[in-house]
């Protein structure tokens, strides 16, 4: 009421704005009130909410405008501040900014009937108990000025991290999911022993030169239908995210290479700083680090050998 005022009195006057809305807004201050809260020190909540709206700001702007209130209430958690979920809300509000709605799906891919398909190994269990157990994999794409940039992504299921990526002009094998695939096993050391890769039915999964990658590099393929985001869950809601938070917020798009340069800075964060529901409010990296560590503790190298 007081900012209402504050907004409006040098067009109306205080005394006209109580008299007109008193009577119709219950529990609306009088002129008298309106003085009297004005003239008054801020309270111990205005002088913490004008330290901390201005910080909502800022860190909801520095992860690509997209938390709503349970991440930004998480985030605010582990940057110190002693902080409740309805209060990080009511900030928000303050701070005019809020959370993104997911787009809907929209299918990218294309069936090769006359190709023999492999099974489905996962059968929608999206689980793994460690990392390079189970890799994802699927294709999205984004309209620039300039004609269509396709992206692929490779995701690791037990950290979700984003292992391989990669943003091509065109949907060829050899040129768009290849090279992501080849990104991800590169990281792995070139050896995916162990490894189920999960991918759909699309006919750049299941070209021959990629196929035959996944085979070299001693992955087992596994594949989903077409057209079921079920069948594929994780790697669908990875692109949905993806067009959620970047492409449509930092849209319009003009060349290729300007997707590209987005995605890099994109899974940068992805992995090393945007918060997962799905890890406990944890980054990729974080959830990793934490594996290898657990691990270590547990199989300690042999007296002397840390030395050699």
């Amino acid at each position: 009421m007081i900012r209402f005022i504050d907004l409006h009195r040098d067009r109306f006057g205080v005394e006209l704005i109580c008299r007109v809305l008193g009577p119709a807004v219950q529990g609306f201050l009088t002129s008298r009130g309106y003085r009297a809260a004005v003239g008054r020190a801020p309270s111990a909540r205005q002088l913490r909410d004008d330290l901390l709206v201005p910080e909502i700001a800022r860190l909801h702007a520095e992860n690509y405008g997209v938390y709503g209130r349970r991440k930004m209430h998480a985030l605010m958690r582990r940057q110190g501040w002693d902080i409740g979920r309805d209060q990080t809300e009511r900030l928000m509000r303050l701070a005019g900014v809020r959370g993104v709605k997911k787009s809907k799906r929209v299918f990218t891919t294309r069936s090769d009937t006359a190709t023999v398909l492999p099974k489905d190994l996962v059968n929608r269990k999206f689980t793994a108990d460690a990392p390079r157990r189970l890799w994802v994999c699927d294709v999205t794409y984004v309209a620039t000025w300039s004609g269509f940039a396709y992206v692929a992504f490779v995701t690791d299921v037990y950290s979700r991290r984003i292992v391989g990526w990669n943003v091509a002009a065109t949907l060829k094998a050899e040129i768009l999911p290849l090279q992501a695939l080849d990104m991800a096993a590169w990281d792995a050391g070139d050896d995916l022993t162990g490894l189920t890769h999960h991918s759909d039915h699309g006919s750049n999964y299941m070209a021959m030169v990629y196929t035959d990658r996944i085979v070299e590099l001693g992955a087992v393929p596994s594949t989903g239908t077409v057209g079921d985001s079920f069948d594929n869950a994780m790697a669908e809601a990875i692109n949905n995210l993806y067009k959620t938070e970047l492409i449509r917020q930092q849209g319009p798009w003009r060349t290729v290479e300007q997707v590209e340069l987005a995605t890099l800075e994109y899974v940068w964060w992805w992995n090393n700083q945007r918060l997962h529901g799905e890890l406990d409010m944890r980054t990729p990296i974080e959830v990793e680090t934490a594996y290898y560590a657990d691990l270590e503790s547990a199989n300690p190298a042999p007296a002397g050998q840390g030395s050699q």
